[in-house]
């Protein structure tokens, strides 16, 4: 693209956030490193997820895997264990299969390049373009959710920002405002002005060093872009969970690896086809257990993944020493150690309906 199809010079960018950073950018535990390993890591933590819910979970997670060659060798459990409460749990599980990948076929060093980084799992473009730039000062373009913003704001584009022209051509924006020198500090201050200035709803256009370039800005269009996706109805399913207790602990399972949510624990569950009685299923959840008795229902909650809604009706089963249960498959909790163990969304929420300290 040459720099007359833009409405001013792209060089104009970079000087102008590169000195509203120096005043403003934000101080983060992982801006005072150029660790490849710690960039990635922030780089994965913060794929849909805001800083502020990141920022405890980094730490704690360089606390307990602070190389790539621990978190390679880490039980997946452990990892998951970790990552529990930040969502979109793929991000975890490929976590651990990049970490191999640049300890097996990497030696350890982490590859500087944006085509070696795409190798790894999980890293997309604009992942392993911000590792590049911010690990090893390459001058690679970023095009992350604020960035995406600023950009369908700044060239005023009308139509919505994940097609596939707008996706061509946000890029194509993003190369060519990207500088050759200072891409460290480029890179950090467009993501900060996307996360404090040029905010989804009622950007701070006053306070924004791109003011007068903006072009949604100039045309009113501040408000209104970028344009917003068509949402999708999600599908709705529906379950039984049975929060078994004997003495003192709750049987709790960890679900398969390869599975959705794969790793985190949760109580055990039967799905309902729709406009199913729970009280039909629940029978066969306790027969697969090996328990019998009169389960009490606590209630019912909704809880939206991803990819559907879940509405789970939630039972109490209370009973004696019953070698039976599969503990294979299956594990006790103490009562007082759920609200720490990684439940996944749903049956986390689950506490809530037992009585006492348990439920809060």
């Amino acid at each position: 693209m040459a720099d007359s199809d833009l409405h001013f010079p792209p060089a104009e960018v970079a000087p102008r956030l590169l000195d509203w950073y120096g005043l403003d950018g934000r101080d983060l535990p992982w801006r005072n490193t150029r660790d490849p390993y710690r960039i990635w890591l922030s780089e994965i933590m913060l794929q849909q997820t805001t800083v502020t819910a990141v920022i405890g979970y980094y730490q704690r997670f360089l606390n307990n895997l602070p190389t790539v060659e621990q978190l390679a060798s880490a039980p997946p459990g452990k990892i998951i264990d970790l990552w529990a409460g930040l969502g979109y749990y793929a991000r975890a599980r490929n976590l651990h299969a990049a970490a191999k990948v640049v300890v097996e076929e990497f030696a350890g060093i982490f590859p500087s390049t944006v085509d070696e980084l795409q190798k790894l799992p999980g890293v997309g473009r604009s992942t392993a373009g911000a590792i590049a730039a911010l690990a090893f000062a390459r001058r690679a373009p970023i095009l992350d959710g604020n960035v995406r913003r600023i950009l369908c704001r700044l060239f005023a584009l009308r139509e919505p920002p994940r097609s596939t022209a707008a996706e061509k051509q946000l890029w194509q924006w993003a190369e060519r405002l990207t500088p050759e020198q200072d891409v460290h500090d480029y890179t950090q201050a467009i993501m900060d002005l996307g996360a404090t200035v040029c905010v989804p709803r009622k950007p701070l256009c006053t306070d924004c060093p791109l003011n007068d370039l903006c072009h949604a800005c100039q045309l009113g269009l501040e408000q209104e872009l970028p344009l917003q996706q068509a949402t999708k109805k999600l599908p709705l399913r529906h379950e039984v969970a049975l929060l078994l207790e004997r003495q003192g602990g709750y049987l709790v399972r960890r679900r398969l690896s390869s599975s959705f949510l794969g790793g985190l624990w949760e109580f055990p569950s039967i799905g309902l086809n729709d406009r199913e009685p729970a009280e039909d299923k629940l029978p066969l959840l306790m027969a697969d257990l090996g328990v019998t008795g009169e389960a009490q229902f606590l209630g019912s909650i909704s809880h939206i993944y991803s990819h559907f809604r879940l509405e789970l009706q939630i039972y109490q089963l209370s009973i004696g020493d019953l070698p039976q249960v599969a503990e294979t498959e299956n594990d006790w909790c103490a009562a007082a150690q759920l609200s720490d163990l990684a439940l996944h969304g749903a049956h986390k929420k689950a506490l809530g309906k037992l009585p006492g300290e348990i439920g809060g």
